[in-house]
Order: structure tokens, then sequence, then C-alpha cells
């Protein structure tokens, strides 16, 4: 059985380095937080990187990553686990967060504002000194391993009265703020990810900034580092720059005709 379990976690080890460009210092922090058994919170808008940024210290860590992409209709028993019918037989699943305990793995709950109130609730006795899970199913409480570390993502711009993180749960976490790149990096990161030459990447990082500018000026939030990469990709396959960015930097963001027509002009002004 334990043999079993370890050729399960297996399928959450990265096999090749995901490639990340540091921006602030983030690397160092992480690597400090898993060090000292810390929870680790990352902040910032969707789309900056974060959870490249996982992906990418799991790995340079080597551990496995076991990613759980929250939503409203989130269980406790999805990230436990729970007694189901095999073969006649009822036997115990661990979920993810189980599996991750036990075998030193990074839990990554990606959104965690996006999870009902009572599953975040969960994750209080792993985010202290504690370190433990509760399984009421089973009458048993289990211990992390210290390789075991918790990760949450979410991104503040999105923050309502009905959907924030609880003080009691921020204030067990350290927290790692993430915003867009600089320049020169977003261009970097365009020209690594979609394989357009440089002066196109420039172009983008500068649509990008000028986006950016319209945040709270009719959009809700500025364009990603990933919809920039999307937009380079379909050059790089032959796009024009209009069509790319259409569909991949003004269609995705808003759905007002007059903020289409608004970043239109600014896609034609910069290419």
């Amino acid at each position: 059985m334990a043999k079993g379990l370890e050729q399960g976690i297996e399928k959450y080890r990265l096999k090749e380095e995901p490639f990340y460009v540091e921006v602030n210092g983030e690397i160092a922090l992480f690597q400090a937080a898993a060090a000292a058994r810390m929870p680790v919170m990352l902040k910032g808008p969707t789309g900056c990187g974060k959870t490249r940024f996982v992906q990418h210290m799991a790995y340079r860590l080597g551990r496995a990553l076991i990613t759980v992409a929250c939503h409203e209709d989130l269980t406790a028993s999805d990230l436990v686990g729970r007694y189901l019918l095999k073969g006649g037989e009822t036997v115990w699943v661990d979920g993810p967060l189980t599996l991750g305990i036990k075998h030193g793995a990074i839990v990554y709950l990606d959104e965690i504002v996006e999870a009902r109130k009572d599953t975040t609730v969960l994750i209080h006795p792993l985010s202290d000194d504690r370190r433990i899970l509760p399984i009421e199913k089973k009458g048993q409480m289990i211990e992390a391993v210290d390789e075991f570390l918790l990760v949450i993502s979410y991104n503040p711009g999105y923050q309502t009265v009905l959907k924030d993180l609880k003080q009691s749960t921020k204030q067990r976490f350290m927290a790692i703020e993430f915003g867009y790149p600089s320049r020169d990096l977003e261009a970097r990161i365009i020209q690594r990810e979609s394989g357009v030459e440089k002066d196109v990447a420039f172009a983008l990082v500068k649509v990008g900034e000028k986006v950016r500018h319209l945040k709270n000026h009719g959009l809700e939030e500025g364009v990603s580092t990933r919809l920039l990469i999307y937009a380079g990709q379909l050059i790089q396959k032959g796009l024009p720059p209009a069509v790319a960015c259409e569909a991949a930097v003004i269609r995705p963001i808003t759905d007002d005709g007059d903020m289409h027509r608004s970043l239109r002009e600014i896609v034609s002004a910069v290419f």
C-alpha cells in the first residue's frame, strides 16, 4: 500500500524546470518560508505569475506540487478525502490535502477566496504551529511531515464583502506580494514564452502598460502578462498584431463596446 501511495505522489512531481524570472526577491523569501515550515500566501493580480512561481519553486525544492483550483462548490471532502465503493468494498481515498500532508508535497490552493468559508476553516490547524489535519470521517488527526508546505493565492483586486479572506486566515500566513514585472523583464518573459522578436515583445509591453493605466477608469483589471504572451503567440503564428491583440487582450478583459474602441486605438498607436 505504501509503495502505491508513493507512486501516486510521483505524478505530481515536475520533470522539467518551469521558466520563471525573479521580480523582487520572492525566491529567497519562499525558500526561507519552506525551511521554516511556514505557510505562504501569494497576493497579486490575475496572470502576473503566481502559479508559475509556485511551479518553479516546487521544482527548485524537489517537492511534488498538488494544485487545487478553488471554487464555490469545493467541499472539505474534496480536499481531505472520502469513502468510495470499489469492487464491492468501501475504501477510503485520500484527497489532495491529505496526500500532500503525508508525502511532503507543496499543496497550492489557487484563488482561495473562491472556496466556501467552511472549507477555508479546514486549513486553520494546518497553518499554525500544530500542522495537523482532522479527518472527522475516520476519527483521525494527521500530522504533516516536515516537507509539507501549504501555499494559497488570491487576487486582492477582486475583494468584496462576500469574497475576502478573514483576518483569522490571513494572519496565519507570511505573504509575498506580486505585481507586473518591470518593462525589460516583462518583455524578456513575453519573448521567451511566445517566441516573438524583441521589438514585438516590447511593443506588447507598451500595450500592456497603456491598458493598465485604464484600470479604475472603465476597466476592473489591467491586462495580465499571460494575455500579452497569448497575443505574442498568435503573432508568432502569423496573425497581424491588431487581430492578435483583439483576440488575446481586448475581448478577454472587457465586454464594453466603448472600451473596445479605446483599446483598439492603443493597439493601433503602438503597432
